[in-house]
């Protein structure tokens, strides 16, 4: 069974969907940075439905069917965000959930397991780096040319960057112009391992586009996400959600160490790594490859920690598919 709709967070209207039967265990799917929920890839939700497992995903604000603000006017951050997710789960009559994030909507999970665990079953953070991290100096050291900082999480990739640095000397105007531009983007965010679904990215980056009041307003996100507000500050060691993160080894955006100190940081946090996968979803198999850890986390309510499992601390726990 699916069910789309529109609840709503204050005055914005958010479109959900809901995906299995309504009495399984709720996930909540929060994508990340200026992707619409059609971002988490039906293979995905499939699996987790078929798995006995209810699936919501929705559209941020300024993504997809949702509502579009004037940031410059009404500027929102993280916590917004957050509040967003609790208004979907408060507009499908859902107490709590098990809370799947990827990338800004790890952080996102972050902040619910800190500031709304009575509404966190479990937390799966994906592609993800601690909340209270601001990434910006580490950017700033790399597009000057200098050294890392050695306290600072590594930067991304110089291919990345530099494919960053060729989007900005010559910017999109058309359609297919943004569309070509986009998928380009998912291309070096899939880094080179792993085999990449030019298909699938296309699909969704024109879906993200077409259904968009105003596909600009999706780059709002970037300047929320920069805001380290002093909510963003809480110790991830206060979380008591059980928690699993999930990372790629090749991530050209948060390396490996973004996932490492994530783990680290939530008391009893199991990290999972893909072999080969990069910032994204889009490579063949991929979806289902997540999928499965997602499904073993999800299994119970409250989960069973590393400690009880009997396994090595997640700190320094890596783990092939």
């Amino acid at each position: 069974m699916t069910d789309g709709k529109y609840v709503a967070s204050g005055d914005l209207r958010l479109w959900t969907e809901r995906f299995g039967d309504s009495g399984d265990p709720a996930v909540l799917l929060i994508m990340g940075t200026s992707a619409p929920g059609a971002g988490w890839p039906d293979d995905m939700v499939e699996t987790l439905v078929g798995a006995g497992r209810q699936v919501i995903r929705f559209d941020h604000r300024d993504t997809g069917r949702s509502t579009c603000v004037t940031f410059a006017t009404r500027p929102y951050t993280l916590a917004d965000m957050a509040a967003d997710a609790v208004a979907v789960l408060d507009g499908l009559g859902i107490a709590a959930a098990h809370v799947v994030g990827a990338s800004l909507g790890g952080a996102i999970g972050q902040w619910l397991a800190a500031h709304r665990p009575e509404r966190v079953l479990t937390l799966t953070a994906i592609m993800s780096g601690p909340m209270g991290q601001s990434a910006g100096p580490a950017w700033a050291r790399a597009m000057a040319g200098q050294e890392p900082d050695p306290g600072d999480l590594p930067p991304p990739t110089p291919e990345f960057l530099h494919h960053l640095v060729r989007r900005a000397t010559t910017p999109p105007t058309t359609r297919d112009e943004h569309v070509a531009a986009n998928v380009e983007t998912w291309r070096v965010l899939n880094g080179d391992v792993l085999p990449f679904d030019e298909q699938a990215a296309r699909r969704f980056v024109e879906t993200a586009h077409d259904q968009a009041a105003d596909p600009a307003a999706a780059t709002n996100h970037d300047l929320a996400s920069r805001r380290m507000t002093e909510d963003r500050l809480v110790p991830l060691s206060s979380i008591t959600a059980p928690t699993l993160v999930v990372h790629g080894t090749e991530d050209p955006l948060r390396p490996l160490p973004h996932g490492r100190a994530v783990a680290a940081q939530i008391p009893n946090a199991r990290l999972r790594t893909i072999p080969g996968m990069g910032h994204g979803f889009f490579s063949p198999g991929l979806p289902r490859r997540i999928a499965e850890p997602i499904l073993e986390h999800t299994a119970s309510r409250a989960g069973r920690s590393s400690v009880e499992q009997g396994h090595p601390s997640a700190a320094d726990r890596i783990v092939g598919p």
